[in-house]
């Protein structure tokens, strides 16, 4: 039996189970309470947490959610990229909201940087893909991983070391100019810009940087509690994700450990977020997706717009096999189910329980991603609870269809829920007991 979510533990971490926009940033910051360091392992700014209390909403991008609750210390892992006016215009946004944010953070000299001219690549890469795009945030996520596995890629702690920074920053733009000259037709980047963007940057973070892997293990050895931020979700994983129409990262578990240098043996609890229907932002394949009266009804009751780009998300039905997938890749044992409210004027809701591939009914979700979209989702359908499931704080104060189809989730993805989410704010939640 896993632990209860409403119980403090020594290491927890929390993921998303579907393309992400799950609700990640409210379930982290609700578990804060009872947690010293939330610490996130990858990602840049091209993910948006939304948490909304005191009648007030915050949208973090790159700082964990975290830094919300003023005891808590906020990591930033090896994992990570960050581009350095994003965080110092989300560091100005906290701090004018009263927030202390810089003595609480720490970043990792391992983490990467990301420059103007990744952001300049990734727009014109996907202008020039035409229909193939894959439908990026345009934040440079992409080109600053690729600099990273290419190893040629800045880091933070290559800001204290000048002749490094130097030379990096010019064999770099050299080499980008030469891309936006010849093949894009487009403005070179300057070499002497980026150099004093980042060396404002460093003088700023400086007493941030710090051994954030050391920090981690010595704060749960001597009995700190550490809770584990995801971003964006499972199904955008570059390696179990469906590629290509994915992140640059490894948003699954795995990710946790090369982006903070923690062992998985360590973990005490994973817990998967999971929308209580499903969405997706960008292009790439949708099983469950509605194109028509319903799927826009889902996008406006639950303000489905993407937090970092004010896209509409594409809404869709419940995908057993995505989320199944999900607990299985993770090792979830403990779900958080979030935005179950926005189900409450439906008379039936649909749960996708199989696909149907070339006349073949399959249970889990494929390997071979090529198959997605031909993909003809099986339904079972559940009846709806026709009720306003706000204020409701208990499991049995909810009407026994909501109680129902929970329990069909937990059935069809093998785990439990410890939590389940019915508005944005932070009462408007079931611990489930």
């Amino acid at each position: 039996m896993p632990a209860l979510l409403s119980a403090p533990v020594p290491l927890r971490a929390v993921l998303g189970t579907q393309w992400g926009d799950e609700g990640k940033g409210k379930v982290v910051d609700l578990l804060g309470e009872n947690v010293d360091i939330v610490a996130r392992y990858q990602g840049g700014a091209n993910a948006g947490h939304t948490v909304e209390f005191d009648g007030d909403k915050f949208i973090l991008h790159l700082i964990p959610t975290g830094i919300l609750r003023p005891h808590i210390h906020c990591v930033l892992g090896n994992g990570m990229v960050i581009h350095p006016d994003s965080f110092l215009k989300e560091v100005a946004v906290l701090e004018k909201k009263g927030l202390e944010v810089l003595s609480r953070l720490h970043i990792s000299p391992g983490a990467h940087l990301i420059l103007d001219y990744h952001q300049q690549l990734e727009k014109c890469c996907e202008e020039s893909a035409g229909d193939e795009r894959i439908g990026t945030t345009g934040r440079g996520i992409g080109p600053a991983y690729a600099d990273k596995a290419s190893r040629v890629g800045i880091r933070v702690g290559d800001l204290f070391h000048e002749r490094i920074l130097k030379t990096r920053v010019r064999e770099n733009t050299v080499i980008k100019n030469r891309w936006f000259k010849s093949v894009y037709q487009q403005n070179e980047v300057s070499e002497q810009s980026i150099l004093n963007a980042l060396q404002s940057f460093r003088d700023r973070i400086g007493p941030c940087v710090d051994d954030t892997t050391w920090f981690l293990h010595q704060s749960l050895q001597s009995g700190k509690n550490i809770l584990i931020e995801s971003a964006q979700g499972t199904l955008l994983d570059i390696d179990f994700g469906t590629y290509p129409f994915v992140t640059s990262s490894n948003t699954t578990l795995g990710g946790m450990a090369t982006g903070l240098g923690f062992g998985i043996r360590k973990l005490n609890q994973v817990v998967g977020v999971v929308k209580a229907y499903t969405t997706r932002v960008g292009n790439g394949p949708f099983p469950t997706e509605l194109i028509d009266d319903t799927g826009e009804r889902l996008r406006k009751t639950g303000e489905e717009y993407g937090a970092t780009t004010g896209r509409p998300r594409r809404c869709g039905w419940f995908d057993a096999l995505v989320a199944r997938y999900s607990v299985m890749l993770n090792g979830i044992d403990s779900l958080a189910v979030t935005k179950m409210d926005v189900l409450d004027d439906l008379d039936e809701i649909p749960v996708c329980i199989a696909y149907r591939i070339h006349g073949r009914e399959v249970t889990r979700f494929p390997a071979d991603v090529n198959l997605l979209p031909d993909v003809e989702p099986v339904y079972e359908i559940l009846p709806g609870w026709k009720r306003s499931l706000l204020g409701i704080t208990k499991w049995n104060q909810l009407p026994h269809p909501a109680r129902r189809y929970l329990k069909r989730i937990e059935e069809l993805t093998g785990a439990t829920i410890g939590l389940v989410s019915v508005g944005p704010s932070r009462k408007a939640t079931i611990w489930v007991e």
